[in-house]
């Protein structure tokens, strides 16, 4: 089976194909066959202007097409499309997804910021991980950062905040929405057994693949904490001589590490677990139990 999901987030754009297999003893296996990344950078019209302008709104439709391509020629049987703070945020997104859909085929759910996070929470990672401690999963995004915990492999909890990268850049965090997640992290989580943060998101796996760390291991809070000075010490010209960043990396960074570091401050966590996650993984996750569900019932 050959699944897809698209996830149009505030800074980029992409598409996750994976073949879909039965491994042993009954499991499933996902293997990732392309993944293709567009930077679009929607955040940047949407938290200035509050809609997209003529000209994101044609590369958008171009990337869809695009994508609906793809999808064709790896022969992908079901798809999953979802989009998140941007579009959430954009008065004119009602219009636009309805002219992808007429163009493409293409159905573009605009998911809510606790749906993003049950997606994410999707790819079941803390099974994995020891059962009797607490995790808590941080997507970082460009218009808001999810967050999912859990203890003794139960939920506890999920939240979305509209603290993300691009509106950091843009100075729209003020001090009190960074105080009303402190306040949430700190009274949800007081109490329960020391806390380890799962990392996802594309900035916080460009650190885990400098840090030259074995995967599985987790990074500690002093290595964000060194990386953020270094960065936060360099123009973006400079990270992207230096280090090899794209423009599109470069400038999130810095703000992508200051949510991370002040979530873990928060929750007194000292490491990080980052495996290859994000939400284009949890759509794939729940859109073959979608499907496996929708064939039982039609066998019945």
């Amino acid at each position: 089976m050959r699944l897809a999901a698209i996830d149009i987030g505030s800074n980029a754009a992409r598409l996750l194909i994976s073949e879909v297999i039965s491994g042993p003893q009954g499991t499933t296996e996902f293997i990732k066959v392309s993944l293709v990344r567009v930077p679009l950078r929607l955040g940047f019209d949407v938290f200035d202007k509050g809609e997209l302008s003529p000209a994101k709104t044609e590369k958008l439709i171009k990337t869809i097409k695009a994508y609906r391509l793809l999808l064709e020629i790896y022969e992908v049987t079901h798809l999953k499309a979802c989009a998140t703070s941007a579009l959430r945020d954009a008065t004119n997104a009602g219009i636009i997804l309805s002219k992808i859909k007429e163009e493409t085929g293409i159905n573009i759910e605009v998911i809510s910021g606790s749906d993003e996070a049950s997606f994410i929470y999707q790819n079941h990672i803390a099974e994995n991980l020891n059962s009797n401690e607490s995790y808590l999963y941080v997507d970082v995004g460009g218009g808001s950062t999810e967050l999912t915990f859990f203890s003794d492999g139960k939920l506890i909890f999920k939240e979305s905040f509209n603290i993300g990268t691009i509106r950091l850049l843009k100075n729209q965090v003020t001090d009190s929405m960074w105080n009303m997640m402190k306040e949430f992290l700190r009274k949800k989580t007081k109490g329960y057994h020391q806390v380890s943060v799962i990392g996802s998101g594309g900035n916080i796996n460009k650190i885990f693949s400098m840090s030259k760390r074995k995967e599985g291991k987790p990074l500690s809070l002093e290595i964000l904490k060194a990386y953020y000075k270094e960065f936060s010490m360099l123009t973006v010209e400079e990270r992207i001589a230096l280090y090899g960043f794209h423009e599109d990396r470069a400038d999130v960074i810095v703000p992508a590490l200051l949510i991370y570091i002040n979530v873990m401050r928060w929750t007194e966590s000292e490491e990080i677990f980052v495996p290859k996650i994000g939400l284009a993984d949890g759509l794939i996750h729940s859109l073959y139990e979608e499907v496996v569900k929708k064939e039982t019932q039609t066998k019945f």
